[in-house]
């Protein structure tokens, strides 16, 4: 390793370091601990359970606590100098440090009650996942701490991300006044909800049935499907779709997870060297 590589390499370990700390701080914030409002009553209240068709119940946000202990150990564990060269970490890493840092400043905009500045926030959020998904995909690690605190972390984070997207899109757009054109609430709701499930569903066969992926994204529906159910704003047809979406993702995550397991244990199959007949 040259000396600038290993420089390169450890610029990168302390950026996505230093990037948890802000992460940590910003939650913190969003949490009330250092004084600012809790998430559910910053922004006149409109990320409540209740504020929408599609917001997750409370108890759901409660894997924000696990999503952060895994971010921590991936922060720390890729600080090793054992993994200053991992080549995964180099694709990964300041991907890693930009969610980190944008999942931040969404706390922070909503803090200021800017929804339509969270809604861009966000949005970036999912595509910078969804890129480090894409890259976790396209390689593999060593050993199960990798899988845990890369690919694991990774998925939990990108699918539970995917539903705060759409709670926090239709948060955005009830505070703005839209009257969805004429079409009733339900139906807004049961697309919204359909659409969650078939990006679901595309992440389990593009992640070759990755668990976590569809365990967080399954988690948030399950808690809408709570939510719409058990209190206001009731939604019946809500909650039945987030039902029929969950089911529909950990069934493809499943079958996927099938194939891929099956595909890695087949051995490759043995050349067969033909006969060269003359030309005539």
């Amino acid at each position: 390793m040259t000396l600038h590589s290993r420089t390169t390499d450890t610029i990168r370990q302390w950026v996505v370091f230093v990037s948890l700390i802000v992460a940590v701080v910003g939650s913190l914030i969003g949490s009330g601990a250092l004084g600012g409002i809790p998430i559910q009553e910053a922004a006149g209240g409109a990320l409540r359970a209740d504020a929408t068709l599609i917001a997750p119940a409370v108890p759901a946000f409660s894997i924000w606590s696990v999503i952060y202990l895994g971010l921590a150990g991936l922060a720390i564990w890729q600080l090793l100098p054992a993994q200053r060269a991992n080549p995964r970490q180099r694709q990964l890493g300041y991907l890693v440090a930009a969610s980190l840092v944008l999942n931040a400043a969404w706390i922070l905009s909503v803090q200021a009650g800017l929804l339509a500045l969270s809604v861009a926030v966000i949005a970036a959020l999912v595509v910078v996942l969804a890129l480090a998904f894409r890259r976790s995909v396209a390689t593999s690690g060593t050993g199960w701490i990798e899988a845990v605190l890369v690919d694991g972390v990774i998925g939990l984070y990108l699918g539970w991300v995917c539903i705060a997207t759409v709670a926090n899109v239709a948060a955005w757009l009830v505070s703005i006044g839209f009257g969805g054109w004429g079409i009733a609430p339900d139906v807004w709701a049961v697309a919204v909800v359909a659409l969650a499930g078939l990006i679901g569903v595309a992440l389990a066969i593009k992640g070759r049935g990755r668990l976590a992926v569809a365990a967080s994204l399954s988690w948030g529906l399950v808690w809408v499907a709570v939510a719409r159910l058990t209190g206001p704003p009731f939604s019946v047809a809500t909650g039945s779709a987030a039902i029929a979406a969950v089911a529909a993702v950990v069934l493809v995550t499943v079958i996927w997870r099938v194939r891929s397991v099956r595909d890695s244990g087949r051995s490759p199959e043995p050349e067969i060297a033909y006969p060269n007949f003359p030309e005539t």
